[in-house]
């Protein structure tokens, strides 16, 4: 009866977030509501609740958690300064005379947007508002265009900083902790948000590859969809311009990511090196006042108010759900599954993959992980390699109609005369590469695991 209410628990929690009721008060009050009717039904314990002020001030406390806003900002700041108007008008004037030079310059822009803010969104209206009319007004294939976009800008999601490797670094970090008290072992090894950055580095960039030979392909075969740009149009390419455009933002993710890479910072600590930076490349662009500060502590203040918002919730939720004997009996479940770990990850995929059309990452990061992350992880998974499937299969679902998040944000600033249909089916080949780039880290887990175990 118990595993019954912690079903139900569930179950209501999902349709009330699908019918667009407030995420962090939802998962709180629904919660709230379970464990009151179990009270009384006497199915729940209240004493679980004498945990919670304790989890929510480590929450509050949690050193690593300060690495969102301080992302956050930079992303932000980054977006405002201007930084992917230049980087995309050097490029497009070095690949300009290509057959889809246009589009490649989208990709190397959108990676490097990627690398520099982590914010999915934010790159994707982006490039949408800045390539898309050029390339539509050059002949590009609707479908192509948009969807070499799209797949672009959730670049962000696997390549580092990314926000979710953040959040999913710290909720991981926690579910190894519990997996080794379940098994009885006693160890300071823990996950850290450095670990995720370094593991997605590989099928980050290898993701990338794989979507540059996809583009190269179409312009082989298929020209007419990917027209070079005409002559009076290229402009001259300027050596000391198009170093000038590189340099910035390659510095910026030189200072983050190395400073982590060698181990001189901590991922917190490298992030308000990028919050600094960001706004060093906003002064010498111009794009720094104080109007503009204001606007961008603004827009960071309220998006790092929702995720802690979230993390309370969660943690009302997750208390919830363990009272009713929800994560014992999802234990049970995964063991008595043919097949053993790898059925039970591939079950997982599925149902976060499916919920990603519907929940936000954070949701989904800070609900389902925790809830199946211990499990899978006292059945021998290693957890570098989970963070990075995870964070791979949201950005897969993020791309896949009709509900990836990705096509709302690009169909919110395309023209009306580009159909929604032309969207979906430029979004098809890349959810394939995306499939292929699973199966591939899939088979062959080092290419997560090596780089953090070697550095």
């Amino acid at each position: 009866m118990p595993e019954l209410m912690a079903i139900a628990l569930f179950v209501c929690l999902c349709l009330a977030l699908m019918l667009g009721y407030p995420v962090a008060f939802t998962l709180g009050g629904i919660s709230l509501l379970f464990a009151g009717a179990g009270v009384m039904l006497g199915l729940f314990d209240p004493s679980f609740f004498g945990a919670l002020p304790s989890r929510l001030f480590g929450t509050m406390n949690n050193q690593t958690l300060l690495a969102v806003p301080l992302f956050v900002f930079m992303g932000v700041m980054l977006e405002k300064s201007r930084v992917a108007e230049k980087l995309l008008e050097s490029m497009s004037q070095l690949f300009g005379g290509l057959r889809g030079g246009l589009a490649f310059s989208v990709l190397l822009v959108g990676a490097l947007l990627a690398a520099s803010t982590g914010i999915v969104g934010a790159t994707v209206v982006t490039l949408g508002l800045l390539a898309l009319p050029t390339m539509l007004r050059r002949g590009y294939d609707p479908a192509l265009a948009t969807g070499t976009l799209a797949a672009t800008g959730t670049l962000g999601q696997i390549i580092p900083p990314s926000i979710i490797l953040v959040l999913l670094g710290d909720v991981l970090s926690n579910a190894y902790q519990q997996a080794q008290l379940r098994m009885g072992i006693f160890s300071p090894e823990t996950v850290t948000v450095g670990d995720l950055f370094i593991g997605s580095l590989l099928p980050g960039l290898l993701l990338v590859g794989l979507y540059l030979l996809y583009l190269i392909a179409v312009a082989l075969w298929q020209p007419e969809k990917m027209p070079a740009l005409p002559v009076e149009e290229r402009g001259q390419v300027s050596i000391i311009g198009l170093l000038g455009s590189l340099f910035p933002p390659l510095l910026l993710i030189a200072a983050v990511l190395g400073s982590i890479l060698a181990g001189i910072a901590t991922p917190t600590e490298a992030a308000a090196v990028g919050a600094i930076g960001a706004m060093l490349l906003a002064l010498a662009n111009g794009q720094l006042s104080i109007a503009r500060l204001r606007e961008v502590s603004r827009a960071t203040t309220e998006i790092s108010a929702m995720v802690f918002m979230i993390l309370i919730g969660a943690s009302i939720f997750s208390l919830v759900f363990r009272g009713f004997g929800g994560e014992e009996m999802i234990h049970n479940l995964f063991q008595q599954l043919p097949g053993g770990a790898f059925t039970a990850t591939l079950l997982v995929m599925l149902v976060i993959f499916l919920l990603g059309f519907i929940l936000d990452f954070i949701e989904i990061t800070f609900v389902v992980v925790p809830i199946v992350g211990p499990v899978l992880l006292m059945m021998g998974i290693d957890p570098i390699w989970l963070g990075v499937m995870i964070a791979l299969n949201l950005q897969t679902s993020f791309l896949t109609p009709p509900f990836g998040f990705a096509l709302f944000y690009l169909r919110g600033v395309t023209h009306p005369d580009v159909p929604t249909s032309a969207i979906y089916r430029g979004v098809l080949p890349f959810i394939a590469i995306q499939i292929l780039m699973l199966v591939i880290v899939a088979l062959w887990p080092g290419l997560v695991t090596w780089l953090p175990g070697v550095l």
